[in-house]
């Protein structure tokens, strides 16, 4: 007991300034983890990685909207990427506390630009039909489920205790960034050269963040962990999940409001197919238009409603996005869809960023990893299913 408490105390001096008997005067701002080299680096090329996961998305997306017509297949390349996440959020999450995370990041990362790779080939020289599409999205789907969480654990490996949040502020920013600009890129992409085109893209943005990875070298520690470790931990985390009544109704939120709207996602490109003398582009542009809206949310509606409980965000931000939905629907003019999407973007945005803080603030410390690992396993198959 005094080790907790000494430890906790401990966590305050540093958290309020104070460290080893010297007041740390330099602030934290939003910017700050940009001044450590490696994370600089990583989140450099986490901002590629993510623009070319987003144009991967477009041309496959219209790829598989250009070889049929049933709005099922297209549907399924969202639920290729979303299912190898279900099937291993647990098991990664676990997986990243046990062994070297920086061999496992580069494992992964290695298998992403094999795969993209390899799809790009067979699409040049038309070879990629529906199922090669279907098998090769969620191959790279299995190289973000193991990646995900050891990205994350390795944060406070680069950057100060008191730069965590801004740090993680930060990742959030890169992925809602790529999300903006993968899409429209990818849509010119897709219209000058090609589906192979992008993902030829793709997979040459995976090798800025192969590279830092290889030349970073982490602090080196040593552990002993028991083999049987990994199944004890999973056990463990839904064990938690079961017996805490709050994280049981935040899950079935998460589940009800994802399984229905990321139909949005899976089928916008029948969205852009639907207007007249609609290309590639007009599908990247209205995934663009998700993306600009995920930021405008990030940007001005906390600020909106920080005087709102959670309950009333979620729901402000359900009845938001089901507008938006809506607008979609039945708008007839791009112009008009494009405003819906912005809409619905930062209604999405919103949400979602709620529910995952309330995920993190309902679990304790000792099973958070584990906690969030069942929250993604969640929503991802949410967005399967």
């Amino acid at each position: 007991m005094q080790e907790s408490r000494d430890g906790r105390e401990g966590e305050g001096l540093v958290e309020a300034g104070v460290s080893e008997g010297k007041v740390i005067d330099s602030p934290v701002t939003m910017f700050s983890p940009l001044s450590k080299p490696v994370f600089r680096a990583l989140w450099i090329a986490g901002v590629v990685s993510n623009v070319g996961t987003w144009v991967q998305n477009t041309g496959a997306g219209w790829l598989m909207a250009e070889s049929t017509s049933q709005g099922l297949m297209v549907a399924l390349i969202q639920s290729a990427t979303a299912l190898p996440v279900f099937f291993l959020s647990l098991p990664a999450g676990a997986l990243a506390d046990i062994v070297d995370r920086r061999k496992l990041l580069i494992g992964a990362q290695a298998w992403m630009f094999l795969v993209a790779l390899a799809l790009a080939i067979l699409t040049y020289l038309d070879l990629a039909s529906p199922m090669v599409l279907l098998l090769a999205t969620f191959g790279i789907g299995l190289g973000v489920s193991m990646s995900g969480p050891a990205l994350q654990a390795i944060v406070p490996e680069l950057v100060t205790k008191r730069e965590i949040p801004s740090a993680v502020a930060l990742n959030s920013a890169s992925m809602n960034l790529g999300r903006a600009v993968g899409p429209a890129l990818g849509g010119l992409l897709v219209a000058m050269a090609g589906a192979e085109a992008a993902f030829f893209f793709n997979a040459a943005s995976f090798l800025g963040l192969l590279a830092v990875l290889i030349i970073w070298r982490p602090a080196v520690t040593t552990t002993s962990l028991p083999a049987e470790r990994l199944w004890g931990a999973m056990r463990v985390g839904v064990r938690y999940v079961q017996h805490s009544k709050v994280f049981r109704h935040l899950l079935l939120r998460a589940s009800l409001f994802v399984v229905g709207g990321s139909s949005l996602w899976a089928l916008l490109p029948m969205v852009a197919k639907s207007i007249p003398e609609s290309g590639p582009a007009t599908y990247g542009v209205f995934l663009g238009c998700l993306g600009a809206g995920a930021i405008v949310g990030l940007m001005v509606l906390p600020r909106l409603i920080s005087n709102l409980g959670i309950r009333r965000t979620l729901a402000v931000g359900s009845v938001m996005f089901s507008m938006g939905c809506l607008g979609t629907a039945y708008a007839t003019g791009m112009f008009a869809i494009c405003a819906c999407l912005v809409f619905s973007g930062a209604a999405w945005l919103l949400t979602l960023t709620r529910m995952n803080s309330a995920a993190q603030a309902s679990a304790p410390r000792w099973v958070r990893a584990r906690a969030l690992a069942v929250y993604m396993l969640v929503f991802f198959g949410g967005m399967g299913l």
